[in-house]
């Protein structure tokens, strides 16, 4: 036994955990042991109001019921089926349900599905399917791809290479990628509800880099409609369209990553639907099974789909995919949550509450320490000063003070990130401001 297990319980050495500060951690761990509705019991059998969806994921809440009975029914029935030449019918049931939702229309409606394990995998793969859809158009020059500065699109190589988190990025090697600059202005934006007024004209780096490289050579441009993991970075108003339009004018694919937006986060099922902008392939996971298993799929319009599908009928259209691509399991859990999100219209309830989550998360501004304040749909970004020489430290107190207190937030850097599940009521937003509104007051 190690010296700072417990009896009866684990040891914490085997474990490498992932981001996470391991040594830190295991000096003074804080242990979730269990999950209901909005709220985790720790192991020390205290409440955490569950400020976070998990890891932007449990969007209908913890325990339900009918994800499990439905992943229990499917275990016992098939509990794994290959889909490499194979097929099981539940993997194509869940894909239908998933192209009922899908954004767009005629050739432009993203209903064809591929399946993933994971939002990571799922950036590589749409990023895979953009440069095989330049090729069999006659556009096999079109290999380089854009991101933007302050992206997070997983921790493939492919998503680290178009992603713009330097401390993703500075010890692996990387695919060819250029970035857009990030839309952040604390000057003309602070405090903001919604999308700020000012930045569309950033998108014209779009057009910067197709004049440095030239448009034949850029296959796709991915970005976040609302960067999250980077502390909540909602579009200025006007700068998706036009990124939309640059893409358009030269050839380019449009990525929307909405790992974190899908499933709706903003209101809608989609940030595709919210910004009434439809791009030409959309990444998911996280909400996509409530976060109950391991799951992700990538949106593409008929008009992607249908350009690979030529050649040889024997012919494997594209050389990509994994061993739980579409998993049997998987597809039970997410048509559960398909279940879920229609018949408690979660998919539009955050718009619902989204004008008192606003009014609740602004009432912080003026509280100690916080420089800025964003929100939108259900997710909110709280920006904290910076302490001389220790970057993220003072966001860090925070987290674990909240923790002690009952209430689980996130923090990437010195910014406080939120994003409850979708069935929060009101009184548990006061609850979410009350506790952190304490915590910075406390934390010098």
């Amino acid at each position: 036994m190690t010296d700072h297990a417990k009896p009866n319980a684990p040891g914490l050495d085997s474990f490498w955990m992932p981001f996470t500060a391991n040594r830190q951690f295991k000096a003074a761990p804080r242990m979730l042991a269990s999950a209901e509705g909005m709220h985790y019991t720790s192991v020390d059998g205290r409440t955490v109001l569950d400020g976070t969806a998990g890891l932007w994921c449990v969007n209908a809440g913890h325990g339900r019921r009918q994800i499990s009975s439905a992943v229990e029914k499917q275990l016992m029935t098939l509990d794994f089926a290959p889909t490499f030449q194979m097929g099981h019918p539940i993997a194509f049931e869940f894909a239908e349900r998933l192209a009922e939702i899908a954004p767009g229309d005629g050739e432009n409606k993203l209903d064809r599905i591929f399946f993933t394990g994971s939002g990571s995998e799922s950036v590589d793969t749409a990023l895979k399917i953009a440069i095989a859809y330049q090729r069999s158009i006659g556009q096999g020059t079109r290999t380089r791809l854009i991101g933007r500065e302050r992206g997070y699109h997983g921790v493939g190589f492919g998503g680290i290479s178009v992603g713009g988190l330097v401390n993703n990025r500075r010890v692996f090697p990387q695919i060819p990628a250029d970035h857009l600059r990030h839309t952040f202005d604390l000057e003309r934006n602070a405090y903001v509800k919604g999308q700020p007024e000012y930045g569309m004209e950033l998108a014209d780096d779009l057009e910067r880099m197709v004049a440095l490289h030239g448009a034949e050579t850029i296959a796709a441009c991915i970005v976040e409609p609302v960067a999250g993991s980077t502390g909540v970075l909602p579009p200025p108003k006007g700068y998706l369209e036009r990124l939309l339009a640059i893409c358009s004018k030269h050839g380019i694919l449009l990525i929307f990553d909405e790992v974190i937006t899908g499933f709706g986060r903003l209101g809608s099922p989609f940030a595709a639907n919210y910004f009434n902008i439809t791009p030409d392939l959309i990444t998911t996971a996280k909400g996509i099974t409530n976060g109950s298993i391991p799951m992700g799929a990538v949106f593409a319009a008929r008009k992607v789909h249908d350009a690979l599908m030529h050649g040889p009928d024997g012919q494997i259209e594209l050389f990509h995919g994994y061993t739980y691509s579409g998993h049997p399991t998987a597809c039970a859990a997410g048509i559960a949550t398909l279940d879920i999100y229609r018949d408690e219209s979660l998919l539009t309830r955050a718009a619902d509450v989204q004008d008192a989550w606003h009014d609740a998360i602004h009432s912080l501004k003026g509280v100690p320490h916080i420089i800025d304040i964003r929100t939108i749909g259900l997710i909110a970004g709280i920006e904290l000063s910076t302490r001389n020489g220790e970057v993220g430290k003072r966001a860090y107190d925070v987290f674990v003070d909240c923790f002690e207190k009952g209430l689980l937030i996130r923090v990437t850097g010195d910014i406080i990130a939120l994003s409850p599940p979708l069935i929060i009521e009101k009184s548990q937003i006061s609850d979410i401001v009350s506790i952190l509104g304490d915590a910075l007051k406390r934390v010098a």
